[in-house]
């Protein structure tokens, strides 16, 4: 049975002439599993609201969506509520109630079921998924994980026939990703939920999906098995951001099926390349003079808490990449923060170029020395459009209307956003939104770039040139501390990584060493290429150790 079908759907923002969706059409049968990819701002997180009728913006729209064989603009406002769910890229966003277990009675509570009837729903899906421990918790407390899952459950109390998710990973480390959407699968598969989902994390859902959409500039260019859409656009960049056992397939020429998972990848390497040592290119080691310098850090928010980091000691330095990793609630955004002056440790040191970081003062932390770009990008901007926020920050750093211009231009060209300079920033994508923000911060020139979640929601054109920027940037002497969730991006750009875990970060480590010892903080190359290729951790590593053996 089809439950939802898009007709020659079209539709343009108030005061944009470009469409943000231009004549897409597909159909979605009932139990269908489908993802969802493009790039930042091709219109994905668009469509998905345009499919939630209360969310839907604003706009002139052309073409026709059906639900269950009818239009959807006329369907009943409970059965919208109830029947159709969506799950939104910010944990915290969609958050409304101060307790686990009031936010799981919300939505039954608000469509009038009998408070019998919400108790028994709320305690079979608490154990459902697993949150019977944390049941009673504030949900302020939850980690980043928790919060997600408890969003996906507390919209599966309604019973919704099927679910929209835009981008629910992008804020969730590799193991409460993995495990997010395993839950997805399991609802999928038990209960016949059908499921439409915008990600650009793809490794783990390209074998989960039935079928995939692939979007690019507002239209859609293919839907079809994730199999076939990998045949499909072999030759297309946008495989780019396709999971790492097809783009190693594919850029070693493989014939037959193209390998989806980790397990598929190992047996095609197998197949085709004997066990080999590899020469890798050395990291850079040599870094320059200690930038940053933290000693035997003691935090916490208050004195009833527990402590978030315990005796945590780690030196970077000018000239170098170095890329922090550690589960949600770990502590990593918070050790930014120490370094950038938003917290004080109650106890231990942190110098900033050999002074410690209690002298800098009347704002001389600031000026040309350390930067920070937050989690959430929308915190960065305060004007009513991008171009007006970036020549905020140029006045505040004293530049000259013609320099303004000019390193407003160069920046928009390394990071393709002179399109979206005259768009108010909450109108953007996340993706772009990131985008922007990065601008922002860079026009401030500092010596220490703090990078919480750099990558969150951008594609992989956006973080290629992100990585071009970051190497610029370490080239140029900068220090950059980068915290991440994305272990393919840390491996292909860090020069150091470092764990933080139990309040401390462990031993730094390059991240050959780092990933090559990891099982599952490590990236997808890593575990499909052990013991054939030795301390490949990128898909570009494995395809030249493959190259170089047909040349031997």
């Amino acid at each position: 049975m089809e439950i939802l079908a898009l007709k020659h759907l079209t539709f343009s923002y108030p005061g944009q002439e470009q469409k943000a969706i231009e004549d897409i059409s597909m159909r979605i049968r009932s139990g269908d599993f489908v993802v969802l990819c493009g790039q930042s701002g091709c219109g994905k997180t668009t469509l998905l609201k345009l499919i939630k009728k209360e969310l839907a913006p604003h706009g002139n729209l052309e073409g026709e969506i059906l639900y269950c064989n009818k239009p959807l603009y006329k369907t009943d406002d409970r059965v919208s509520a109830s029947e159709i769910g969506f799950v939104a890229q910010n944990p915290e966003g969609q958050i409304v109630t101060d307790k686990v277990w009031h936010e799981l009675s919300f939505a039954m509570e608000n469509l009038g079921y009998e408070n019998s009837a919400i108790s028994l729903r709320v305690g079979e899906l608490a154990n459902y998924f697993g949150i019977t421990p944390w049941f009673r918790k504030q949900t302020q407390t939850l980690s980043g994980g928790q919060k997600q899952l408890l969003n996906l459950a507390a919209v599966m109390t309604v019973s919704p026939k099927i679910l929209l998710l835009d981008e629910p990973t992008s804020q969730l480390d590799p193991i409460a990703a993995a495990d997010f959407i395993a839950t997805l699968q399991k609802i999928n598969r038990e209960l016949g939920t059908t499921i439409l989902l915008a990600e650009h994390r793809l490794e783990e859902l390209f074998p989960a999906a039935d079928k995939v959409a692939v979007m690019e500039n507002g239209r859609l260019i293919a839907y079809d098995s994730p199999r076939q859409v990998c045949m499909t656009l072999k030759n297309n960049p946008i495989s780019a951001g396709f999971p790492s056992a097809v783009r190693i397939w594919q850029s070693l020429e493989g014939k037959n099926e193209c390998p989806l998972t980790v397990k598929e990848g190992r047996e095609y390497l197998e197949e085709n390349f004997e066990p080999s040592l590899c020469n890798h290119v050395s990291r850079k080691s040599d870094f320059g003079i200690p930038f940053i310098q933290m000693s035997d850090i003691w935090f916490r928010y208050a004195k009833e808490e527990e402590d978030i980091l315990r005796g945590a000691d780690v030196t970077i330095h000018g000239g170098e990449i170095f890329c922090i990793l550690g589960g949600n609630a770990s502590g990593k955004s918070t050790l930014l923060k120490l370094i950038a002056g938003l917290r004080k440790a109650y106890r231990g040191k942190i110098e900033i170029l050999g002074k410690s970081i209690q002298k800098y003062k009347n704002g001389g932390l600031y000026r040309h020395m350390v930067s920070m770009l937050p989690q959430d990008p929308q915190t960065v901007f305060v004007a009513g459009t991008v171009k007006e926020d970036l020549l905020d920050i140029c006045g505040i750093m004293g530049f000259s209307k013609k320099e303004s211009e000019n390193k407003i231009n160069e920046l928009s060209d390394r990071l393709s956003i002179g399109r979206l300079l005259d768009r108010h920033p909450h109108d953007l994508s996340g993706g772009e939104q990131q985008k922007c923000a990065l601008a922002k911060v860079l026009l401030t020139e500092p010596k220490i770039l703090l990078l919480d979640e750099p990558t969150k929601g951008i594609d992989a054109y956006a973080k290629l040139s992100l990585k071009s920027v970051l190497a610029g940037l370490r080239d140029d002497g900068l220090c950059v501390v980068l915290v991440t969730h994305d272990v393919e991006f840390a491996a292909e750009n860090a020069d150091r990584c470092s764990l933080l875990f139990d309040g401390e970060l462990l031993e730094a480590l390059s991240p050959e060493q780092f990933f090559s010892s990891n099982n599952f903080y490590t990236t997808s190359a890593s575990r499909m290429s052990r013991g054939i290729f030795q301390d490949t951790i990128t898909a570009e590593a494995v395809i030249a150790a493959g190259r170089a053996q047909w040349k031997d």
